[in-house]
């Protein structure tokens, strides 16, 4: 679920939403999830002084609440 809303939002908002990719690494509590996009929507993704990419942990935390988890984002340049 938190993979899917993560690939949701990061395609939504880049030019290249083919080449995004989203996988998870599941712990007993803890997911980690890994978002790679095109080097040229790497900019979109992080925004200004990195306000995209904290709402973005933030609607994953908020989220990830609702499974009792917790959920890391990680950007891979």
């Amino acid at each position: 679920m938190l993979k899917e809303l993560i690939e949701f939002v990061a395609k939504s908002l880049v030019d290249y939403p083919e080449k995004v990719k989203v996988t998870e690494v599941e712990g007993e509590k803890t997911s980690v999830i890994e978002l790679l996009v095109a080097k040229e929507d790497l900019g979109k993704v992080i925004g200004k002084q990195g306000k995209t990419a904290r709402a973005l942990r933030t609607i994953l935390a908020a989220s990830s609440n609702k499974v009792n988890k917790r959920a890391v984002l990680e950007i891979i340049e």
